[in-house]
């Protein structure tokens, strides 16, 4: 609201804290970290959700609420005598400095393309000091397409890739064959795996392509919902359901809805 105070991170902290204590809420002490697990996606989607929007207020609102999920779980581990929100901080500050040696350091990296690869080789580094997968980063619980475009993303970075993009249109072409064949063999497993294999394949043309699949799919999603909800409103004005039409009748009002985008 205009006019109120700013507040400081550190007011958040000592906040969370107080919350957190014996005199705060009996909701908030009863959270644990496999508790805020759901909130802290469903948080992150819906900053995203406020980008998509471009809604800058929401975005602030989503932020703060992003944000608060980091302290929360800080505070947890703080109290269980693990590390506070001041270490996280530390750790993330030190991997920046580490990993932009061409602003803090001696290399040389003039675009963006230049700095990806060296910041990749600075992470294979790591792991490799780690005893780490490639794969390593790319976290289980992103969304399966999502996960999909992280985990070819990483392994082309190491060289394990289709040379051309026509090489990749063929392994889709060659997994719809394979879909076709399980299908006819009646095997469910085994059309739940070819599937798979297609959908994988997919989101590896769109990173070929340069194209975010996920953001792609859920842009189709809000397409398709915003044609299908233009034709219940058409079929609710002539005082009718979408199920007492024929699917050739749908057909049209879909047709219809399409055209007026």
């Amino acid at each position: 609201m205009p006019g109120m105070a700013k507040r400081t991170f550190d007011q958040l902290v000592q906040l969370m804290t107080t919350l957190r204590g014996s005199q705060g809420c009996p909701w908030d002490r009863k959270q644990t970290l496999q508790s805020l697990k759901p909130f802290v996606i469903e948080e992150s989607y819906e900053v995203v959700d406020a980008i998509d929007r471009n809604d800058l207020e929401g975005l602030k609102e989503e932020l703060g609420d992003f944000l608060l999920q980091a302290v929360f779980i800080a505070e947890i581990t703080r109290s269980e005598g693990s590390f506070d929100i001041d270490d996280a901080v530390t750790a993330i500050h030190d991997k920046l400095v580490r990993r932009h040696p061409h602003v803090f350091g001696e290399v040389e990296a003039n675009t963006a393309e230049e700095v990806l690869v060296n910041w990749e080789k600075l992470k294979n580094e790591e792991r490799k000091a780690e005893n780490k997968s490639v794969l390593a980063g790319v976290p289980q619980s992103l969304p399966a397409l999502l996960r999909a475009s992280r985990l070819t993303e990483k392994a082309a970075r190491v060289g394990f890739d289709w040379r051309r993009t026509e090489d990749v249109f063929e392994k889709i072409e060659e997994e719809i064959a394979e879909v076709h064949e399980a299908i006819e063999s009646g095997d469910q497993e085994k059309i739940h795996n070819e599937i798979g294999d297609l959908l994988f394949t997919v989101a590896n043309i769109a990173r070929k392509l340069d194209v975010n699949a996920e953001e792609a799919l859920q842009s189709t999603n809000r397409k398709f919902t915003r044609r299908f909800e233009a034709m219940e409103r058409s079929v609710r004005e002539k005082g009718q359901n979408l199920d007492q039409l024929t699917l050739e009748e749908m057909d049209g009002l879909w047709d219809a809805a399409k055209s007026l985008e």
